[in-house]
């Protein structure tokens, strides 16, 4: 079988998006692929799915801070920089199968990347590896040379009636 790799997006304002692409890193690494994460907002914070894929020995790397603020705008701004250029030489390696670019989509809404840079990822992804983006407001250019796009719709949400983020489930 020639294997084509696929380039998938996961927005939209729904909740789910980074959920979907850790369960898409499980499937393809129970099939024998090589899976990197590479995680453009979060870090700093051990998250249950953290736990779980190092047993598993799926790599992650946590390249973000935490949450944008204006306070760490700055730190942000170099964190999301280096991620990029981390980004660019993995996908360029040819060492994987799959590369998760989590919540990149949101480093873009917020001003740490730019568009053109996270474009430019494709022209040097290799034509079998799957590159999966993920986070709310995805370029619409990203979207258009995307082979797969799934919207996460909001329709309810716990956090609305005042329940807060509940371990398991949130983080």
């Amino acid at each position: 079988m020639d294997r084509r790799g696929l380039v998938i997006v996961h927005t939209g304002d729904g909740k789910g998006k980074t959920t979907a692409a850790l369960g898409l890193a499980i499937r393809a690494f129970g099939a024998g692929l090589k899976v990197l994460i590479l995680q453009f907002i979060k870090g700093r914070k051990l998250s249950g799915e953290l736990v779980a894929l190092k047993t598993l020995g799926i790599e992650v790397k946590q390249c973000g801070l935490g949450f944008v603020t204006e306070e760490n705008f700055a730190e942000q701004l170099k964190a999301a920089r280096e991620a990029i250029d981390l980004a660019r030489a993995e996908i360029s390696s040819g060492a994987w199968d799959l590369i998760i670019l989590d919540e990149i989509n949101y480093a873009v809404k917020f001003g740490l990347v730019d568009a053109s840079e996270v474009l430019s990822l494709l022209e040097v992804r290799p034509p079998t590896l799957h590159l999966v983006f993920t986070g709310r407001d995805a370029l619409p250019e990203l979207i258009d040379a995307a082979d797969l796009v799934t919207e996460m719709k909001l329709v309810k949400h716990p956090f609305r009636q005042g329940v807060t983020a509940q371990a398991g489930i949130e983080f």
